[in-house]
C-alpha cells in the first residue's frame, strides 16, 4: 500500500549461507529479485481532457477554481476556458507546495545498501519518533546508506551486530512509513504484524525475502548456532524454510507473530534447505526499539487508569522475568514484546501467576 502525494491541478482537489553449519554470510550484490510495481499516477488535467468533466466536477470547478494553483497559469487558463468557466470567476495562485508521495516500510521487501548490494526488510519498528526497520546485521555496519526497493533514499544503519550476533537497525527519513504487514508475494494477503510472542519448536514459520519471495516450514530448534566463515551467529533459531542470497534481513513471522529476521543457511528454493533466523526480540532489546503494530494492539485496548506494578508496554520480557501487576507476581512463559493491552492478567498465553 502506497500513500500517494496529492495531486494538485487546477482543480484543486543475503545472509544466506551455502554450506549448513559452515555457512556463507553475505548480502546479495546486484538488484535482481521480484520488484514492486511502480505506483500509477493519473495523467495531468489539460484542456483535452475537459470535455470528459462530469457535471457535478464542473460545478465543483466553479466553486473552487478561485483557490486553483500547483499548474502554470496559461495551462490553468487554458483548461478553465474548456470547462466552460468564465475566465472573470478564476484566479490562479502559484504555490510552494511540493507534495511528494510515501512509500511503505513493509516485511520482506527489498532495500540497497549503498547503491549496491541487496538485503531485505525484516519488520517495521519506531525509536521515539523516529521510525526504521530492523534486518539482518551482516547486511550493512553503522553509516551505511540505504534505498528502498524503488531505489529512492531511504536511511542509514543506526547499529549493527555480526557476527556473535547478526541483527542491525535501520533510521529512516521522511519519505518513507512504518506499515504493520509482511508482503505475502501474492502467495498470501500480506499478513498483519500484532506482536513478538516466540513459537516454539514445531511450530509453523512463514519467510518473505526479495530474492525468493514467501516460503513456509516449521521451527526446528530455539536458541542453537550457525558458524559462518566470518564467524559464529549464536542464539539464532533453526528452521526448514529454504532461502537465497538476498533475502537476509527478511521477515519469519508465525501467524502475526514477528519471529525474527532472516541470517544464513544452506540449500535454496529449487532443492530445499535450512535456514537460520535472529530472533527479533533481541534486537528489539538491545536498541530500544518499539515494534510497530499499528494503531490498535489486540487482545485489548490499554486501561484508562494506569495500572500500577513493573509490567510496561513496549518491554522484551524473556521466558522467567518476574513482574507484577496491580499488587499481583507474575512470571513470563514464553518471550514477547509486551504490547498495549497484552496484561499479564489478561494474557495467559504469556504469562502465570508466580
Amino acid at each position: 500500500m502506497h500513500r500517494r502525494g496529492l495531486r494538485v491541478a487546477v482543480l484543486a482537489a543475503g545472509a544466506l549461507g551455502l554450506a549448513g553449519a559452515q555457512g556463507i554470510a553475505v548480502a546479495q550484490p546486484g538488484p535482481a529479485g521480484p520488484a514492486r510495481p511502480a505506483p500509477r499516477t493519473a495523467a495531468p488535467f489539460s484542456a483535452a481532457t475537459a470535455a470528459d468533466v462530469p457535471p457535478a466536477m464542473l460545478k465543483a470547478m466553479r466553486r473552487d477554481l478561485p483557490r486553483a494553483r500547483g499548474r502554470p497559469p496559461a495551462e490553468a487558463r487554458a483548461f478553465a476556458k474548456a470547462a466552460g468557466v468564465d475566465a472573470a470567476e478564476v484566479t490562479v495562485k502559484r504555490s510552494a507546495i511540493r507534495p511528494r508521495t510515501y512509500y511503505d516500510l513493509r516485511g520482506g521487501d527489498a532495500y540497497y545498501m549503498n547503491g549496491s548490494g541487496r538485503c531485505s526488510i525484516g519488520f517495521s519498528v519506531t525509536r521515539g519518533g523516529t521510525p526504521g526497520f530492523i534486518t539482518a546485521g551482516h547486511c550493512g555496519q553503522p553509516g551505511t546508506t540505504t534505498s528502498g526497493y524503488n531505489q529512492v533514499q531511504q536511511g542509514s544503519f543506526q547499529g549493527s551486530s555480526f557476527p556473535g550476533n547478526d541483527y542491525a537497525w535501520v533510521a529512516t527519513n521522511g519519505n518513507w512509513s512504518p506499515v504493520a504487514r509482511v508482503n505475502g508475494y501474492g502467495s498470501v494477503q500480506d499478513p498483519a504484524v500484532s506482536g513478538s510472542t516466540v513459537a516454539q519448536t514445531g511450530s509453523p514459520v512463514c519467510r518473505s525475502g526479495s530474492t525468493t519471495g514467501w516460503h513456509c516450514g516449521t521451527v526446528q530448534q530455539l536458541n542453537t548456532s550457525v558458524t559462518y566463515p566470518q564467524g559464529t551467529v549464536s542464539g539464532v533459531t533453526q528452521t526448514n524454510v529454504c532461502a537465497e542470497p538476498g533475502d537476509s534481513g527478511g521477515s519469519f513471522i508465525s501467524g502475526s507473530q514477528a519471529q525474527g529476521t532472516t541470517s544464513g543457511g544452506s540449500g535454496d528454493c529449487r532443492s530445499g534447505g535450512t535456514t537460520f533466523f535472529q530472533p527479533v526480540n533481541e534486537g528489539l532489546q538491545v536498541y530500544g526499539l518499539t515494534l510497530y503494530t499499528g494503531t490498535s494492539n489486540p487482545p485489548d485496548d490499554p486501561p484508562d487508569d494506569p495500572p500500577s506494578g513493573t509490567w510496561a508496554a513496549g518491554t522484551v520480557y524473556q521466558v522467567g522475568d518476574v513482574v507484577t501487576y496491580n499488587g499481583v507476581g507474575y512470571k513470563c512463559i514464553q518471550s514477547h514484546q509486551a504490547q498495549p493491552g497484552w496484561t499479564p492478567e489478561n494474557v495467559p498465553a504469556l504469562w502465570q501467576r508466580a
